[in-house]
């Protein structure tokens, strides 16, 4: 059956959207926080210190949109943003002890949403999903 036949892009968005907006609640009354906002401090946790187009580029995001971000997470406690030492005209994002805590709770979150998938989804087809999944990224990556 084709991609059109069976809505492909239509449900894809419904699910996105849907489990967007699940998680962004259950994130916001956990910590506070917005999947956008976790994926950002997950990536600093990670790879940090990291500029800010660092994050921009990993999230495929404008430059812009992550100052702002960086911002609201700098006065949330979560991060700190401060000069490059390697780039003056750059900025480095380190995450804080608030910022790994809120993390934390974000992976708690993260892992009931993913439990309630699993609960659904049996392994095989989960497998075969995250597949199938890769292949659609794929075909629009540049």
């Amino acid at each position: 059956m084709s991609a059109s036949k069976t809505r492909i892009y239509f449900r894809l968005q419904r699910a996105a959207h849907r489990l967007k907006t699940e998680a962004d609640a259950a994130l916001m009354r956990d910590c506070g926080l917005t999947t956008a906002q976790a994926a950002v401090l997950n990536i600093i946790a990670e790879d940090g210190p990291v500029s800010q187009k660092y994050v921009a580029e990993t999230l495929s995001q404008r430059e812009s949109a992550i100052t702002a971000m960086a911002g609201r997470l700098v006065k949330s406690g979560l991060i700190t943003k401060s000069r490059s030492q390697k780039d003056s005209r750059a900025f480095e994002l380190r995450i804080t002890d608030a910022g790994t805590e809120a993390l934390r709770i974000t992976r708690t979150t993260f892992g009931a949403i993913n439990a309630d998938l699993d609960a659904r989804i049996d392994a095989k087809d989960m497998a075969a999903f995250a597949d199938n999944l890769d292949k659609v990224l794929d075909l629009f990556e540049t």
